[in-house]
């Protein structure tokens, strides 16, 4: 059964997409062009709806998580599923921040780079997505793919 470090990095994917997403909505409310703040146009309040509801769903399925072990009911391919969808949707909460900063998404005046180039290092260290991808596939189908 995993361990509690499961649920850490389950919660950790998600507090880096939290930095990312109040440095963008920071950044985007704050920043000015032609007279309205950046946030004001729809692509950006796309991209920021896109991180703060992938935080909401990340977080109740890490709390979720949780409630299964302490159940004694968590099985290795929930924690597939949780770590396959935090750390991806951490990371690409992270590049969509990088974008909306434009060239300040790569300095370390912001937290976002940084924040990316460890959820890169997260999605493969702790398991690829696709080893998670065929964790999970082997529960729903019923057939190993792994060989």
């Amino acid at each position: 059964m995993p361990d509690l470090s499961t649920l850490r990095h389950c919660l950790g994917a998600m507090g880096a997409l939290e930095s990312v997403y109040e440095t963008a909505l920071e950044y985007t409310t704050g920043r000015q062009t032609f007279g309205q703040p950046i946030a004001s146009r729809q692509l950006v309040q796309d991209k920021l709806v896109r991180m703060v509801t992938d935080h909401t769903a990340g977080l109740l399925l890490a709390v979720q998580l949780g409630a299964l072990k302490d159940a004694g009911r968590m099985s290795p391919t929930q924690v597939s599923l949780a770590k396959r969808n935090n750390v991806r949707v951490a990371l690409a909460g992270a590049r969509l921040a990088r974008e909306m900063l434009g060239g300040n998404g790569i300095t370390t005046e912001y937290p976002v780079i940084r924040h990316m180039l460890n959820l890169e290092t997260v999605d493969t260290y702790e398991g690829t997505h696709d080893i998670h991808t065929l964790i999970v596939g082997r529960d729903v189908t019923g057939l190993n793919a792994l060989g």
